[in-house]
């Protein structure tokens, strides 16, 4: 299978040929992976040169849908096949059971680290079983981060406290067998304490002072990570820095202080 782009960059091959040039061609330098870089730039040639600005700080980056018409699978491909960085592909596919695994199997075949799915069960099963035996990890979303009780009441979302209903819905996705979810931080804790938690990676994640743009339940890195958070997901202010390797490189010095350790169970 090949997908071509008139860009320079190189097709988007099955996961065996990718993960021996990844292994082969990876620096070795130590890369703190729970910082994610979210590659929210227009196109592949955009989150390239981001990608090499950012050189060796950062090992894990996400794409969106956002760029996914401007070469985002061609780039997934080239950072991970050039530059041995983990990818996080964030397409937040629902759909019916047979259409999400057929998705998910046509994706599985890539080397994907991530791969986010809506967190309703059925989509999670269906995804499972779409992920086969790859490495990929299913990630459910619960309720956007750029959400609050005013727009799930506008959307006919059954009425409750928003926090409650983010930690059910993940302890739902968790008994489906999703192998993490996708939340605030501020519900972090509450879902870091469900018995049987997986994986949680949290976006609305901005540098203490920083701007929330059209997040809403926002918090710092430090606190992400102390609330139980395996990984953060940061985008705008890492790209829209006036020096992004020294933005990202202050969020990673934030989530290794002591202000990210987690409090003694």
């Amino acid at each position: 299978m090949a997908w071509e782009m008139g860009t320079g960059f190189r097709a988007f091959k099955p996961r065996e040929t990718v993960y021996k040039a990844a292994v082969c061609e990876k620096s070795g330098a130590m890369m703190d992976d729970r910082l994610i870089v979210a590659l929210d730039v227009p196109n592949a040639v955009a989150g390239l040169d981001l990608a090499q600005k950012l050189g060796d700080s950062v090992g894990f980056y996400k794409i969106g849908l956002g760029m996914l018409t401007g070469g985002g699978l061609a780039l997934a491909n080239e950072l991970k096949a050039e530059h041995g960085k983990r990818i996080f592909l964030d397409m937040k596919l629902f759909d019916i059971g047979a259409t999400i695994e057929a998705a998910v199997r046509g994706l599985a075949q890539f080397d994907l680290d991530f791969l986010t799915v809506h967190g309703d069960p059925h989509v999670i099963r269906a995804a499972k079983e779409g992920a086969g035996g790859s490495n990929m990890k299913i990630l459910g979303v619960t309720i956007l981060t750029s959400l609050e009780r005013a727009d799930l009441d506008a959307g006919m979302i059954r009425p409750g406290d928003l926090a409650q209903i983010t930690v059910e819905r993940a302890a739902r996705a968790f008994e489906a067998g999703a192998d993490g979810i996708i939340c605030s931080p501020r519900e972090a804790a509450a879902i870091r304490a469900l018995p049987g938690s997986g994986l949680i990676v949290t976006p609305g994640v901005r540098p203490a002072g920083g701007d929330p743009g059209d997040q809403r339940r926002v918090e710092t890195p430090a606190t992400a990570i102390a609330a139980g958070a395996d990984h953060i997901v940061v985008g705008r202010p890492v790209w829209k820095a006036a020096n992004p390797r020294a933005a990202a490189e202050a969020i990673l010095a934030e989530i290794s202080s002591p202000q990210a350790q987690r409090p003694a169970q």
